[in-house]
C-alpha cells in the first residue's frame, strides 16, 4: 500500500511540472518588459498560450491520463492472471485448514480434475500434516505421490491484509493463506535411483570351519567338497551379474550391483544354508560368514566396510551375514552354533601380546560390566592374579556388588593377603589414571554397559577380553582385542591365558574357586555352551586349589530369593507353543536382576520350550534375562530390543516401559522373527 501511494505521489508531480514552469515563463516575460516593452509585448501571447496549455493539461487532460493508467493496470492484471492460470508449475492457493481455494491449470491436470475446486490437501496428499499448515515463517517442504508421480510440495504462508492501517499489524493478526507449489520428482527420482543399482558393492566371504570341514571328509573327496562349496558360491554370485575372485582356500572377494542387496535381503542371503546342505560323505557342515560394504565415498571405503562387516560377522560366530551400509550396519543369519576351536594358537598369541603390553606399563585396572556377575569378577580376578606375577600394581573396579558377586568378593576382602585397595568404584580409579595406566575390560565388549565407560576415554592402553559376541557397538579403541564367541565363559578365556602367558603362575584357592565360579554359572553346570577346552579351563582351576563343593556352597540361594525364582516360574506364560515368558518380582530382593536369570534357565527345563524370556522391574527399568539351549538366536532377539549378548544367553534393558508394554514387545520381537523365518 505505501508503494502505491509513493507511486501516485510521483504522477501529480509530473503533472504539476508545467504549471511551475508557467510562472518561470511569467517571471521571464516581467524581467523582459523591464528590458523592451516591445519584446515584452511580442512575447506575451506566448507566454499566455502555455499557461493556457499548462491549465488545460493538469485539469483536463489529468483525468485522461489517470483513466489510461488505471486501464493499463486492469489490463496487466489481466495478463498477470492469464499467465498465472496458464503457468507449467502446477500452483494453488488453500486456506489454513488445507482446502484449496484456487488452483492453475497445471494443478488441475495433476489432479485430473476441470472443476470442483472444493479439496483438501490433507485428503489428496497423505503425506501432508497439520503441522505443515500452521507454518508461519518457513516454508513447508513434503515428499508425496498423487497418482503414478512424485512431488515435491512447497506450501508457503501468505498473510493478506484488509486495510492500510493492518500495515504494521503482527503477522498473527493477518488473515492467512497458503501459497501450494507442486515440483515433479519422478524422473529426478528415477534417474537417482538408477545411478544408486549401479553403485558397485563390495563383499567379502570367509568359510568359517573349512580345515575342520576336510578332516571330516575322506581326503579322495576333500577336492570335490572344495569344488562344490565354490560352485555354489559362484553360481549365487553369477546370478545377479556380480563377479567373484578366490583369494585363499577359504577366502573369496565379490562385487555385485547395489540393485540386487535388496533381493539378496529378502532372500536372506539364502547362500548360507545353500551351503550348508553340501554334504558328500562330511561329518561337518561347512558354514561362511559373508561382510558387505555399500554406500561409501570411493570403492575402496566400500572394501573397508565389507571388512569390518566380515570381522563382525567372525566376532558374532559365524554362519551369518552382516551388511555395512554406511553407519548402518544389519545381521541376517546366525543360527547355528560354532564349533569351538581345536587349536589353542590363538589363546597363546594373545597371551602373549597382553604381557609384551603389561610389561610397558606400571599399573593395571581391571573392569568388568555394570551389576558384575560371577564370570566377570572371576576373570577380573585371573586378571589381578597375572598382574601380581609380573610385579605390576593393579586394581579391579566394582561400582555395584550383587548378591551373587557378594560371597565370593569377601573372600578377598576379609583376607589380609590381598591389598584394601584391590576393589576401587569408578571415580576412585579415575583419579589413578596417568600415561603409564593399563585398562583390561573383561566379559564385556560394549562401551554403553561397561562398569565405568568414562574410563575408556582416559586411558590409552585398552585390552579387551570377551567371550560375548559383537554388535555395532563395540570398544573401539582397543590395542588388543581378544573376543571369542565359541568360549563358554570370560573365565575359560582367562584360566587358557594365564596357562600361556607365563611359566609357573600359581593360583591361589579364593582366585581358582571365582575362576571356577564363572564358568560353572556361565555354563549352567557345564549343560550349557560346553566344550573341550572349557572342561581342560576347569580342570586346570581345580589343579589349582579350586573346590566344588565350596564353590556350591557358596552360591546358594536365599530363602527369599529362591521364593521370588518360584514366582516368576509360576507366572510364566507359553507364548506361541514355544517361548515362556515371566515377571519376576523385585520387592525384598538385593539383586532382582540375578533371580530372572535364574528364573530364565530353570523355564528352559520344560519340555518344548526353545526360548525363556524373564522381565524384571529394578531401578525404573525394565531388566530382560533370554534364554535359548540352540534352536534360537536371543542374541538376535535382544539386539532388536537394544541388548545384546551370546547365542543362547543374552539380555536388555528397557526404560520408560511398564512391565506389561515390555512383554508386548518381546512378544512382538518374536512374531516378526517367526515372519521372517529367523526361529524354525
Amino acid at each position: 500500500m505505501k508503494e502505491n501511494i509513493k507511486i501516485s505521489g510521483q504522477l501529480k508531480a509530473y503533472l504539476a511540472w508545467p504549471v511551475l514552469l508557467s510562472l518561470f515563463f511569467i517571471f521571464g516575460n516581467v524581467a523582459v518588459a523591464f528590458m523592451s516593452g516591445i519584446a515584452a509585448l511580442v512575447l506575451l501571447p506566448f507566454t499566455l498560450c502555455y499557461i493556457a496549455v499548462a491549465v488545460w493539461i493538469y485539469l483536463y487532460r489529468r483525468k485522461r491520463m489517470l483513466g489510461g493508467l488505471v486501464e493499463f493496470s486492469a489490463e496487466y492484471a489481466w495478463i498477470q492472471k492469464q499467465l498465472l492460470a496458464e503457468m507449467a508449475l502446477p500452483y494453488a492457493l488453500a486456506d489454513e485448514d488445507g482446502r484449496i481455494l484456487w488452483m492453475n491449470q497445471s494443478f488441475q491436470e495433476v489432479l485430473e480434475e476441470v472443476r470442483g475446486y472444493k479439496h483438501n490437501l490433507l485428503a489428496l496428499f497423505p503425506e501432508v500434516t497439520k503441522t505443515d499448515l500452521a507454518t508461519d515463517n518457513e516454508t513447508a517442504r513434503v515428499h508425496t505421490a498423487y497418482g503414478s508421480r512424485k512431488f515435491r510440495l512447497d506450501i508457503r504462508p501468505i498473510f493478506v491484509s484488509g486495510s492500510e492501517e493492518e500495515e504494521n499489524e503482527a503477522i498473527v493478526g493477518r488473515q492467512k493463506m497458503l501459497a501450494v507449489y507442486l515440483f515433479d520428482e519422478t524422473d529426478i527420482l528415477r534417474y537417482r535411483q538408477e545411478i544408486t543399482d549401479e553403485k558397485m558393492v563390495a563383499g567379502l566371504v570367509y568359510l568359517d570351519n573349512y580345515e575342520e570341514a576336510l578332516e571330516s571328509v575322506e581326503e579322495v573327496r576333500r577336492s570335490l567338497l572344495t569344488a562344490l562349496i565354490d560352485r555354489k558360491i559362484n553360481k549365487y554370485i553369477g546370478s545377479m551379474d556380480g563377479v567373484v575372485k578366490k583369494m585363499e582356500k577359504d577366502k573369496y572377494f565379490f562385487t555385485i550391483k547395489q540393485k540386487y542387496v535388496e533381493q539378496i535381503q529378502e532372500e536372506r542371503f539364502s547362500i548360507l544354508e545353500d551351503v550348508k546342505a553340501v554334504n558328500i560323505g562330511n561329518e561337518m557342515a561347512v558354514t561362511l560368514s559373508i561382510g558387505m560394504g555399500m554406500n561409501g565415498d570411493s570403492y575402496s571405503q566400500n572394501y573397508e566396510y565389507a571388512r569390518v562387516a566380515i570381522d563382525m560377522a567372525l566376532g558374532r560366530g559365524g554362519d551369518q551375514a552382516v551388511l555395512k551400509d554406511g553407519s548402518r550396519i544389519q545381521y541376517y543369519g546366525g543360527k547355528s552354533q560354532q564349533l569351538e576351536k581345536a587349536t589353542r594358537v590363538k589363546a597363546r598369541v594373545k597371551a602373549h601380546a597382553l604381557r609384551e603390553l603389561m610389561e610397558t606399563k606400571d599399573r593395571l585396572l581391571i573392569m568388568g560390566h555394570k551389576m558384575s556377575d560371577i564370570d566377570s569378577f572371576g576373570a577380573a580376578i585371573g586378571i589381578y592374579r597375572i598382574a601380581t606375577e609380573l610385579n605390576k600394581k593393579s586394581h579391579i573396579i566394582i561400582n555395584e556388588v550383587t548378591t551373587s558377586v557378594q560371597p565370593m568378593m569377601d573372600r578377598f576382602t576379609e583376607n589380609p593377603e590381598y591389598p584394601e585397595d584391590l576393589f576401587l568404584t569408578g571415580p576412585q580409579a579415575a583419579e589413578l589414571v596417568d600415561g603409564n595406566t593399563m585398562l583390561v575390560v573383561v566379559d564385556v565388549n560394549r562401551p554403553s554397559i561397561a562398569d565405568a565407560p568414562e574410563l575408556l576415554k582416559m586411558v590409552k592402553t585398552i585390552v579387551v577380553l570377551d567371550h560375548h559376541r559383537q554388535s555395532s557397538e563395540v570398544i573401539s579403541n582397543a590395542v588388543l582385542s581378544y573376543v571369542e564367541p565359541y568360549a563358554s565363559s570370560a573365565c575359560e578365556m582367562v584360566a587358557e591365558v594365564v596357562q600361556y602367558i607365563a611359566d609357573g603362575i600359581k593360583m591361589k584357592n579364593a582366585e581358582a574357586d571365582a575362576m571356577y565360579a564363572g564358568i560353572v554359572i556361565d555354563t549352567h553346570n557345564f549343560t550349557n555352551q560346553t566344550g573341550v577346552r572349557t572342561f581342560e579351563a576347569a580342570a586346570f582351576l581345580r589343579r589349582n586349589g579350586a573346590d566344588v563343593t565350596r564353590v556350591r556352597k557358596l552360591f546358594r540361594d536365599d530363602m527369599v530369593d529362591y521364593k521370588a525364582k518360584a514366582a516368576a516360574i509360576a507366572s510364566a506364560e507359553i507364548y506361541r507353543d514355544a517361548f515362556s515368558i515371566g515377571i519376576c518380582p523385585s520387592e525384598g530382593l538385593q539383586s532382582p536382576t540375578i533371580v530372572g536369570a535364574q528364573a530364565a534357565n530353570e523355564l528352559l527345563e520344560i519340555k518344548g520350550i526353545k526360548a525363556s524370556v524373564v522381565l524384571t522391574e529394578y531401578h525404573n527399568a525394565i531388566y530382560v534375562s533370554a534364554r535359548s539351549i540352540d534352536e534360537v538366536n536371543v542374541q538376535v532377539m535382544m539386539e532388536q530390543l537394544g541388548g545384546g549378548g551370546h547365542r543362547t544367553i543374552a539380555g536388555a534393558q528397557l526404560a520408560g516401559m511398564s512391565v506389561d508394554e515390555a512383554k508386548g514387545m518381546v512378544k512382538g520381537v518374536i512374531d516378526q522373527m517367526l515372519l521372517k523365518g529367523d526361529i524354525s
